[in-house]
């Protein structure tokens, strides 16, 4: 079964072997590359040739499950047709069926428009639809308050902060967990 989720603004879908080498140029070439100062870790990227950054594990992991009906740990966000960020989620704790999501949208310009908050919802939706899973949540510094009012406004509450955890960019921030039991995830959705 492929994915193919479509929103009001906003696709997410499987990835592609072609999407490869796009996000590539998003994190090593475009001249917007403002993402790299939001998104963890934190830090400059490692140099990565394009073959090096093909034959990364993650892709090969997202290629070999489309057409599978194993939920999916990354899809590609997709805007008005092309391909502009992604959404990803990994594991805290398998054995308590704990994940912690992420979503990126490369280009600035797609940008408190309402994109990241549909991608986002639909994000947090299929996995509560298509996963064991009992909770998610997010990791992110203080200083990212778009992540922080995005959580919020899908339904996270802030459940933990350890002051003066992160340094970015060479200043102290707190690290923020935020994060929704899927029975939160339910009785907001028959409210809705």
């Amino acid at each position: 079964m492929s994915i193919y989720l479509k929103g009001e603004k906003v696709v997410l879908r499987d990835i592609r072997p072609e999407d490869i080498d796009l996000i590539y140029m998003w994190k090593y070439e475009a001249d917007d590359r403002e993402h790299l100062n939001w998104n963890g870790p934190y830090k400059p990227l490692d140099p990565l040739t394009k073959e090096e950054h093909r034959a990364l594990p993650r892709y090969q992991e997202s290629l070999a499950l489309v057409g599978s009906d194993a939920p999916r740990t990354e899809l590609i966000l997709e805007i008005d047709g092309q391909l502009r960020g992604s959404v990803g989620r990994y594991w805290v704790s398998e054995e308590t069926n704990w994940c912690e999501i992420g979503i990126v949208i490369y280009d600035s310009c797609y940008w408190s428009n309402g994109y990241g908050s549909e991608a986002f919802q639909m994000w947090i939706d299929y996995l509560f639809t298509h996963m064991d899973t009992v909770r998610l949540g997010i990791g992110t510094w203080s200083g990212n308050e778009r992540m922080i009012k995005l959580a919020a406004r899908c339904g996270m509450r802030e459940e933990a902060r350890v002051r003066k955890a992160r340094i970015v960019r060479g200043e102290y921030y707190d690290a923020i967990k935020m994060g929704m039991l899927k029975e939160e995830w339910e009785a907001l959705r028959q409210n809705s």
